[in-house]
């Protein structure tokens, strides 16, 4: 599975001799790595480059869950791989509740954490590109007057011209020139395409 060159695995583990095993195994794969030795670490060098996470849910002064909450609240998308041992299991099925793609329990297979590592590696692309299509329709949306962002809110809520008219003091023809306009500039070919587009402007 190809990934894009700028892709990174990040290990985030106390366990000095651990990491320094993962990334070698990893980067013996071809992967890029950056690891640290705290959750605290990550958050003061991490730089919004795509990626996914080898994360060990047992540290000291902030553990793995603690960080994902953190990760969730700055809007730091990065697939989560959790890394636990014997003991931290109910940790790590907390983090998997909370959007953490897996768990591995130490000691594992090399072949497993490699084969999950690539996923994690291919969800972060599609995360990147959903990211960068919400960013082009934001900006198109921008691009609309306040009337037109007027008579978009309005037609995806299913209001005909002739009651968009009545509602904003226009006649039905001028509706319709806006209408033509929002569909233009926001580059929608059709009104299911429109309400999709808004939906996603919403969420």
């Amino acid at each position: 599975m190809t990934q894009q060159p700028d892709a990174t695995v990040f290990i985030v583990d106390d366990d000095d001799d651990f990491r320094d095993s993962m990334q070698w195994l990893l980067e013996s794969d071809g992967l890029g790595v950056r690891s640290f030795a705290s959750a605290e670490s990550f958050l003061e060098h991490y730089t919004g480059a795509p990626g996914c996470m080898l994360l060990d849910v047992r540290m000291p002064t902030l553990n793995g869950l603690a960080l994902q909450q953190i990760m969730q609240e700055r809007g730091i998308a990065l697939p989560l791989i959790v890394i636990s041992g014997h003991g931290d299991i109910p940790m790590a099925v907390t983090a998997i509740k909370n959007g953490a793609m897996d768990f591995l329990e130490k000691p594992f297979d090399d072949a497993t954490l490699l084969h999950r590592v690539r996923e994690g590696l291919a969800q972060a692309q599609s995360l990147q590109q959903q990211q960068k299509q919400l960013t082009e329709l934001r900006s198109r949306h921008e691009t609309l007057s306040r009337r037109e962002k007027q008579v978009m809110e309005l037609v995806v809520a299913g209001m005909a011209n002739r009651e968009i008219a009545e509602d904003l003091g226009i006649s039905p023809k001028t509706v319709e020139v806006h209408r033509s306009r929002v569909m233009s500039k926001m580059q929608a070919d059709s009104l299911p395409e429109l309400v999709n587009m808004a939906g996603r402007l919403d969420g």
